[in-house]
Formats: structure tokens, C-alpha cells, sequence
């Protein structure tokens, strides 16, 4: 009796020594993970570059009708030679907790092209955003001028999906969403960075947008780096430059200066109020 209970309890404690490995393994594990997750960043201050992308030769076929089409086409036919079908600009964004400051990068002198003075194929804003306030101020320059468009934050009517991407390195959750009444917005944004931000005037999402897309517009921004970086607050303000509109005036500055321009123009005016 004796020496079989002692068989058993020798066979249990073999068992044991070769449970302990295991156990110690996915002990070990769990700390590790534990000590990432203590360590998580989450930025809030910093420089994102972004990049923005424009289909031109969508943009040709759009511009192109009827009446102007002889010309047009040949235009587009000597652009498709030189260029590539997709403009790309460079910008950043430099963020704090609670302002943004969305800022074109300087480009090197590019060749003049039929769709030269497309605002699609410029970038013509330089927006300051006050997240706490609710307020932007948008540096547009048009038809040769500066006008300083200051106004609340864009409204864009967001909705919230499942579906998810990487961008720059951070996770990124997507949203749906409808501008200046029709237009069709795809954002990517990161709860990783907690700030209601993101390019150009877009914003009003649960963290940072690093990813935008007009599909109907063929247009896009995104982020290609990130870069935490403290004691931004005083460099982020508010542009002082141009003649000073609201939104609303701003649209009907838009009208009187295009009123003769027909309906060839009609995606042109609304490509000046991205």
C-alpha cells in the first residue's frame, strides 16, 4: 500500500516538473506583456507629414465637354507625356492637445500644364485649429489673393465602422462621412493619438485622422510619418495674412468671380472650398 502511494506521488511530482516549464513560460509572457502595455505612448504633441494625392487624369476627363473638347483633349494628350497620372504634394501637421496647424509644403518649380491652375492640383490652405474653441482659421489663397476665412470647425456628418487599416504605424479604425452637404468623405483615425485633428479641415473624429479620402473627388491625404515632438504650443498660430471672410462670404466671393465661367467651371468652384 505504502509503496504504491509512493509510486503515485512520485509520478505526480514528474508531472508537476514538467508542468512548471510551461507555466513559467506563460508567466513570463503575461509580464511582458504587462510592462508594454504599462508603456503605451500616446502623443499628445508632434509633427505628421502627410501626403496628398490627385487622379489629374480624372480631373482632365471632367473639365473636358462639348464645346472645348478639340483643345482639351489635345492638352490632355501632351500632359499624359510628361507627367504622371498621380500629382503628389507634401504637407504637415503639427499638433498639440488642443490646436492643430495644417501647412503646405513648398513645392520646387513644377511645369505649367493645362490644369496648372486647378485648386485640386495646388494646395491653397493653411489652417489653424482650435480644437478646445471649435474655431479655424483658414489661409486660402485665390484668384491671386489671400483671404482669411475664419469660421467654426467643419461639420462633417461621421459615422463609425468596423473595418480597420495601418497607417504611419498606427492602427487606425475607419469612418464615413458627408461635407458641404454632398460630398462623400472616407477618414482613417487613431485613438492612439488623442487628438480630434487630422489634415486640411477634417476633424471631429475620437483621435487623430491620419488617412482621408474623397473617392468621388479622386483625391487623398495620408500620413507617411509621425514624430512626437514636446513644445509646439508657441510655434502652432493662427495665420494673420488676407482679407478676412467667413465661410459664407467667402462662397459668395466664389460666385461673383465665376459667374461667367459656365457649367464647364462648376467642379473648379467647388474644388476652391475643400
Amino acid at each position: 500500500m505504502n509503496s504504491r502511494f509512493e509510486h503515485n506521488i512520485n509520478i505526480s511530482k514528474s508531472k508537476l516538473r514538467m508542468k512548471l516549464p510551461v507555466q513559467l513560460f506563460f508567466l513570463c509572457l503575461l509580464l511582458q506583456l504587462g510592462a508594454k502595455a504599462q508603456y503605451v505612448n500616446f502623443p499628445t504633441e508632434g509633427v505628421i507629414e502627410f501626403e496628398k494625392k490627385v487622379n489629374t487624369h480624372v480631373i482632365f476627363r471632367r473639365f473636358m465637354n462639348k464645346d472645348n473638347e478639340s483643345y482639351v483633349q489635345k492638352a490632355f494628350d501632351q500632359y499624359k507625356k510628361n507627367n504622371p497620372q498621380f500629382k503628389s504634394m507634401k504637407s504637415t501637421l503639427s499638433f498639440t492637445a488642443n490646436a492643430t496647424l495644417y501647412t503646405p509644403v513648398e513645392e520646387q518649380e513644377m511645369q505649367q500644364s493645362f490644369l496648372s491652375f486647378h485648386p485640386s492640383m495646388n494646395q491653397i490652405n493653411l489652417i489653424y485649429s482650435d480644437l478646445s474653441a471649435g474655431t479655424l482659421v483658414n489661409q486660402k489663397k485665390l484668384f491671386e489673393q489671400n483671404f482669411l476665412v475664419k469660421d467654426t470647425l467643419r461639420n462633417i456628418k461621421w459615422k463609425l465602422t468596423d473595418e480597420t487599416r495601418e497607417i504611419a504605424g498606427y492602427s487606425c479604425r475607419r469612418a464615413n462621412g458627408i461635407m458641404l452637404d454632398s460630398i462623400y468623405v472616407v477618414a482613417f483615425y487613431t485613438d492612439k493619438i488623442p487628438v480630434s485633428g487630422g489634415p486640411e479641415s477634417f476633424a471631429g473624429l475620437p483621435g487623430m485622422i491620419l488617412g482621408v479620402a474623397l473617392p468621388h473627388e479622386h483625391i487623398t491625404w495620408f500620413a507617411k510619418t509621425v514624430t512626437e515632438k514636446s513644445g509646439l504650443s508657441a510655434s502652432i498660430k493662427a495665420p494673420t495674412k488676407g482679407k478676412v471672410q467667413t465661410t459664407a462670404e467667402l462662397k459668395n466671393t466664389i460666385k461673383s468671380s465665376t459667374k461667367n465661367w459656365g457649367d464647364s467651371y462648376r467642379e473648379l468652384i467647388k474644388a476652391l472650398l475643400f
